[in-house]
């Protein structure tokens, strides 16, 4: 265990990120000082190390503690080792500085210091949030010039080389794309159906077992009509710009269900505008011929089969309940009931994987040729069952994350997909990223709406989360759904409410 004291609780989170960056498989306590001298003077502070981390070098650091004071004219560090032995810097600077250059400032010292320690650097440098890219396209919308952005990456935020031009690439290709969409006067929707085939091991999303709920999905079908209805009279003034069904899998439900639904979204909003209709079909055991040709008949222009390994033994593994040749006859099914872009997820990084493996999987997606890639990389969510479970696959971490990686990327450019959106995840693998890649054209455009956060977001469902952006105030509000499908159901009024409630207090959206 590694203890982080802090005398200022504030940066409590830009403090843990990055040691975690460094650690990530040490169990990470954060102290407010106060607290820490309280249970110091009880006697009772239990310092535990569960681990070492071994360097490039085959040295081997063992950390006990981090200590931050942030003092009035100076931030000071102390790192101490398990033979008590403390190495302490400082930085000297006015606690009056810029909320964002202290931080800054803080974030790339304890960088300094960790990398050091460890003997090693990270591809993000400081860059701990989930939207590397939203820096660099907002630099591009300000005006800024190549170079302006890369001394900008490199300096403020230790970004590597590599992972700066990724993002240079890719914001200037979400600048073009939604150059071509009116997102500040328009909205997008999002509707959620938390039902599964069966729960995967790494997922921590708000999904159920379709064989347990079943009995449930008429009356959350019920529940999500009346907030549907509501949800079309939220923007009278506003253009509808994607429209998104996620989950869990919408396919889960039956042909039926997903006929009404469709034809009830279709029967309450306007959908001249709209510039893609996406429908996650994600599993390829929830699909069917009957199904794909529902989604056609409803307008339904994008869709996804993820496979996420086309390796059997991760397959079997991670509980997917299907084999690699089902997943082969879905995406043939789709590209025969006339669905002419859909998208294929890989993860990265899955337990027991190689190179080897990752190098057979994009083998096997590149003859079924899909119009787009999205390629993640594993993060271990705190509630999915592979982090609750971890000692059942200790010894089955995937190998050479950062190769596999790289294997994606040699891929998309030799096979003509190019990056078009990008974010990260807590907890991800040697701390990488995902990458969406699609043939030109192709472009999942609600991807790049909700990762860089340009454009209001309604969210319908358990566990839907709306986003409201304010442009002219360079503000973001949240209004979120409850996760439990019975809760949802039970409380569909509440749902509703805290829209309407939201809305009538900032007419001005």
């Amino acid at each position: 265990m590694i203890n982080i004291i802090l005398s200022n609780i504030a940066y409590e989170y830009d403090v843990y990120t990055l040691v975690k960056a460094f650690y990530p498989e040490e169990t990470i306590k954060v102290i407010g000082k106060d607290e820490f001298h309280q249970i110091e003077a009880d006697n009772n502070i239990i310092l535990e190390v569960s681990s070492s981390v071994k360097s490039k070098e085959a040295s081997t650091v063992l950390l006990r503690e981090i200590s931050v004071d942030f003092l009035e004219d100076c931030i000071q560090f102390t790192f101490a080792d398990t033979s008590y032995k403390s190495h302490i810097q400082t930085l000297t600077i006015d606690a009056s500085t810029p909320k964002a250059q202290y931080k800054n400032a803080m974030k790339r010292m304890l960088y300094g210091m960790l990398s050091e320690t460890t003997h090693r650097t990270l591809p993000w440098g400081i860059l701990t949030g989930i939207r590397p890219t939203k820096l660099v396209y907002e630099m591009l919308e300000e005006g800024h010039q190549d170079t302006e952005i890369r001394e900008k990456m490199k300096e403020v935020y230790l970004c590597s080389e590599a992972k700066l031009s990724m993002s240079l690439r890719i914001a200037k290709r979400e600048e073009q794309l939604l150059r071509e969409i009116d997102y500040r006067q328009g909205y997008s929707l999002y509707i959620g159906i938390p039902f599964c085939p069966s729960t995967c091991l790494y997922c921590s999303f708000t999904s159920y077992s379709i064989a347990k709920y079943s009995n449930y999905v008429e009356a959350y079908l019920v529940a999500l009509q009346k907030e549907i209805e509501y949800a079309a009279t939220c923007f009278p003034d506003k253009r509808l710009t994607t429209v998104y069904f996620g989950g869990g899998t919408p396919t889960t439900l039956t042909a039926e269900q997903l006929d009404y639904l469709l034809g009830l979204v279709k029967k309450n909003f306007d959908f001249t505008h709209v510039k893609e209709f996406c429908v996650e079909a994600g599993r390829p055991d929830s699909i069917t011929r009957e199904k794909l040709q529902v989604l056609k008949k409803w307008g339904v222009d994008r869709i996804s089969i993820n496979p996420q390994s086309m390796q059997q033994k991760t397959l079997d593994l991670i509980g997917r309940k299907h084999t690699v040749d089902e997943i082969k006859e879905a995406f043939h099914l789709a590209r025969e009931t006339g669905h002419e872009n859909i998208n294929m997820d890989i993860i990265i990084g899955l337990p027991g994987e190689n190179p080897e493996d990752v190098a057979d999987t994009l083998k096997q997606i590149n003859e079924l040729n899909p119009d787009s890639l999205t390629v993640h990389t594993l993060a271990i969510k705190r509630a999915a069952r592979l982090n609750i479970e971890k000692e059942n696959y200790s010894n089955l971490k995937a190998s050479e994350v950062p190769a596999m990686l790289e294997q994606t990327i040699e891929y998309a450019e030799k096979n003509d997909y190019l990056p078009y959106y990008l974010y990260r995840q807590k907890n991800m693998a040697d701390n990488l990223e995902n990458i969406g890649y699609a043939r030109y054209g192709k472009e999942g455009l609600y991807n790049i709406l909700i990762m860089e956060e340009q454009q209001t977001i309604l969210a319908l469902g358990a566990g839907g989360m709306s986003k409201f952006v304010f442009h002219e105030e360079n503000r973001i509000e949240r209004v979120d759904n409850v996760k439990s499908v019975t809760d949802y159901i039970s409380r569909i009024d509440e749902m509703i409410a805290r829209k309407q409630q939201f809305l009538q207090q900032n007419d001005n959206l």
